[in-house]
C-alpha cells in the first residue's frame, strides 16, 4: 500500500512538473495586488540588422516593485518564428506574469497594445516571405542602408485613441480573450526567451532609474537598438527601504522574473510594481535593450505585390 501511495505521489509530481514546463506559468514569489503602470510613450529605434524582430518593452517586477524592461530588436531562434509578447493577467485578486515566447504564429498576449505592430492582436509590423523577413515601414523603423526588404501598408494603421493599459483583466484592465487562432497558436511548438533576452531583463532590474517608484512611469531607457546596447550607469543592488515600502505587496512562494509599439508610445502615471510568471515555451529565457534616437525613415518601398508577409495578423492600434 505504501509503495502504491509513493508511486501515485511521484506520478503526480511529474505531472505537475510537465504542466508547469509546458504552460510556462511560473510563480512570481510575491502576491502582487496592484497592477503595473501604463505603457510609456517612446520612440522605436531603427532595426540594426536585417532579419531582427522587434521585442516591445514591458513592466517586470523585482524586490522593489515594477521596473521597465526596454524594448529592443532581437534575432529569432529560427527562420519563420515570431515573437509573442508576455503580459500581466489578473486572476484571484492578484496579478501574474505570462512570459513571451517565439513560435511560428503570434499567440495571445492579453490584448495589450504594446504598439509598433503589436496592437493587442497579432503583429502587423512585418512578416516572413520566402525565408526572409519583410518590414512594414508604415509601422516599423528600420535602417534603410542595412535593411532593404521593406514594404508600406498603411491600411493596418488605426488612428484612434490608444489604450495604454498594460495588463489583462481586473480593475481597469484590458477585457480580451484569446481568438480561435491565438488559442491554436498556444498549442504549437514554442521557444522561450533567449539567454540574451533574460540577461537584458536582469540588467534592467539592476537599474534603479527603471523602477516606477523612481521614474513615475517614465523610464530613462524605454528602448534600445539591441540588448548589448543597454549599459545603465545608475545601478543598485536594491532600492532604499523607504522606497520599497511604498509598494503594497504580500510575500509568499518563490519567484521567477520575465519579458515588448508604432512611431511613439505614450507615457503616463504609474501604479505600483509586480513580478512575472511565464507562458508556453520549450526552452527558458527572457529580453531587453538600450535607447536609441528615432529616425522615422522615409522608404520608397511600395506595398508588396504577390505573397503577403506572414506576420501575426490582427489590427495595429498606434499610440
Amino acid at each position: 500500500m505504501k509503495k502504491i501511495n509513493l508511486l501515485l505521489i511521484l506520478l503526480l509530481a511529474l505531472s505537475v512538473t510537465a504542466t508547469t514546463s509546458n504552460a510556462q506559468v511560473i510563480s512570481v514569489g510575491v502576491s502582487i495586488r496592484v497592477g503595473p503602470p501604463v505603457i510609456p510613450v517612446y520612440v522605436q529605434p531603427d532595426c540594426p540588422v536585417d532579419g531582427y524582430l522587434w521585442v516591445p518593452g514591458y513592466w517586470s517586477y523585482g524586490d522593489d516593485g515594477y521596473y521597465w524592461v526596454p524594448g529592443y530588436w532581437a534575432a529569432p531562434p529560427m527562420v519563420g518564428y515570431l515573437w509573442t509578447p508576455g503580459y500581466w493577467g489578473y486572476a484571484g485578486g492578484i496579478y501574474g506574469w505570462h512570459g513571451g515566447y517565439w513560435g511560428p504564429h503570434i499567440g495571445f498576449y492579453g490584448g495589450v497594445n504594446y504598439g509598433f505592430g503589436y496592437g493587442g492582436v497579432g503583429y502587423v509590423g512585418g512578416g516572413w516571405v520566402g525565408g526572409h523577413f519583410r518590414y512594414n515601414t508604415a509601422i516599423t523603423h528600420v535602417n534603410t542602408t542595412i535593411v532593404h526588404n521593406t514594404y508600406i501598408d498603411r491600411t493596418v494603421v488605426n488612428n484612434t485613441t490608444v489604450n495604454r493599459v498594460s495588463y489583462n483583466g481586473g480593475p481597469g484592465g484590458v477585457n480580451a480573450r484569446p481568438t480561435a487562432a491565438e488559442a491554436q497558436a498556444a498549442n504549437e511548438h514554442h521557444v522561450a526567451a533567449t539567454s540574451a533576452q533574460l540577461q537584458h531583463q536582469r540588467t534592467a532590474g539592476q537599474d534603479r532609474n527603471q523602477y516606477a517608484s523612481v521614474n513615475h512611469g517614465q523610464p530613462a531607457h524605454a528602448a534600445v537598438a539591441r540588448t548589448t546596447a543597454y549599459h545603465p550607469a545608475n545601478t543598485a543592488a536594491s532600492l532604499s527601504h523607504s522606497t520599497a515600502a511604498n509598494h503594497t505587496v504580500n510575500r509568499p512562494a518563490t519567484h521567477t522574473p520575465s519579458p515588448t509599439t508604432s512611431a511613439a508610445h505614450t507615457a503616463s502615471t504609474p501604479h505600483t510594481v509586480n513580478r512575472p510568471a511565464t507562458v508556453r515555451h520549450t526552452t527558458a529565457p527572457r529580453p531587453v535593450q538600450h535607447h536609441s534616437a528615432p529616425h522615422p525613415v522615409a522608404h520608397a518601398a511600395a506595398p508588396h505585390g504577390g505573397a503577403a508577409p506572414r506576420g501575426g495578423g490582427g489590427e495595429h492600434r498606434p499610440r
